[in-house]
Parts: structure tokens; C-alpha cells; sequence
């Protein structure tokens, strides 16, 4: 199994973005957290910056969209060039069909769940998915601590993932860091947002690659 890492840049310095998108090159993709104040309560960045970003960066751009209405709004996402675009499942009113919007711009098409909200409703759309995504802290800010109560749930996605088949990424969000990136590879997941844990150490290209050998690691001792 393919393992990926993520970093997000809403840890990273705004003001140079594109040096420091330079300092993760070896990234699998970047991260970009797109939060509209209303879903959650911060406002960061939107479509001209994802834009920018995918002008100076051969690395795949990896869109989470923390918005209401993104049945309206993601499509754009993947028309400025993001590889992945990922909807948030609360907040989507028509999921399969923007699923579909999705690849049929060209993206991956990825669905979010907040901590409380069960998986297993959603089972159905899995076969209009390329990802979900679990999130491991309440969305709306960077650098909380991971919450240990999501792993069964990531148990069980994965679970639902290998019943159904299919190559469906398992992607958590929140609080991955070196010290519970294994625990989210034991329990399942292949693809790691981590943003302070990253953009916070004073080679964030090694710690790319530190939490990439110890997510495999993990993840060869569980297999």
C-alpha cells in the first residue's frame, strides 16, 4: 500500500509561500485548507492562492474545503488545477453528483468527516470516492492535539474501504505528527496531513521523510 504524506500549509508562513512550498519538495502532495468562517470558525485562504501555489509547484495540490455550499464552490477548485478536492460530507447537499462534478474536471474526488460524524452512513457513496478523509481534531485550526478516541473509527473506515475494494485513500487530519503518525498507519490510514508538525521543525523536508519511513514501518508491522 501507497503511503503519502501531506503537509499542510496552514502552518507554513504565509508571506513566502513559495519558498516554503520550495523547503517540502519531496512532499507527496500540499495540503491547502480552505476555511470560509462559516463552516468553521477561521477564515484562511481560496482560489487565487490555490492558483499561485499551483504555479510555483510541481507537487499535486491536495484541497480541503472547510466551506458551506461546497456543492457550488468545489468544482472551481478542481478547474484552478487541484489534483484532489475534498468536500466536507456535512456540508455537501448533493454528494454523488459533486463527486462526479469532481472527476469529471479532473480531480480526485474526497469526502470529510468531522470526529462525530459516523462513517458508515456514507457507504454507499464510497465507489463515487478516491479519498476520505477522518478528522482527527475538531476542524477550524491547526496545531490541536490529535484526539486517540478516532482511531477505531479509522479502524473501521478501513475496514469498509477493503470490504468495498477499489484504490480508496484513507487520508486524517489533525494532530499527525511524529508521535501518532504510527498509530494512524497501524489502524489503517495511507495518507497523512501533518502542518506544525512539519512547517515546526527545523528541516521540514526530513521531517517529510521521517514520518513517511515511520508511517511504513507502522504500517508494515500491522500488515
Amino acid at each position: 500500500m501507497g503511503l503519502r504524506i501531506s503537509p499542510s500549509i496552514l502552518s507554513a508562513d504565509f508571506a513566502n509561500l513559495e519558498s516554503e512550498v520550495t523547503r517540502i519538495a519531496n512532499a507527496d502532495w500540499l495540503h491547502v485548507d480552505v476555511m470560509d468562517n462559516h463552516f468553521v470558525p477561521n477564515l484562511t485562504l481560496g482560489l487565487p492562492v490555490v492558483e499561485a501555489i499551483g504555479k510555483v509547484t510541481e507537487t499535486p495540490i491536495d484541497v480541503h474545503l472547510m466551506i458551506e455550499d461546497p456543492d457550488r464552490w468545489a468544482p472551481a477548485y478542481a478547474e484552478a488545477g487541484a489534483g484532489s478536492v475534498t468536500f466536507h460530507v456535512e456540508a455537501a447537499a448533493a454528494p454523488v453528483r459533486l463527486a462526479r462534478e469532481l472527476r469529471g474536471r479532473g480531480a480526485r474526488a474526497s469526502m470529510a468527516l468531522k470526529p462525530a460524524t459516523p462513517v458508515e452512513p456514507y457507504e454507499d457513496l464510497l465507489p463515487e470516492l478516491d479519498m476520505v478523509l477522518l478528522m482527527t481534531v475538531e476542524p477550524g485550526f491547526g496545531g490541536q492535539a490529535f484526539l486517540d478516541i478516532m482511531l477505531p473509527k479509522i479502524r473501521r473506515t478501513r475496514a469498509l474501504l477493503d470490504k468495498h475494494g477499489g484504490d480508496i485513500w484513507l487520508q486524517v487530519d489533525g494532530g499527525v505528527s511524529a508521535t501518532t503518525i504510527e498509530r494512524c498507519a497501524e489502524a489503517g490510514a495511507d495518507t497523512f496531513v501533518a502542518g506544525s508538525a512539519v512547517f515546526g521543525a527545523d528541516d521540514p523536508a526530513a521531517m517529510v521523510d521521517q514520518l513517511r519511513e515511520q508511517a511504513a514501518a507502522a504500517n508494515h508491522r500491522h500488515a
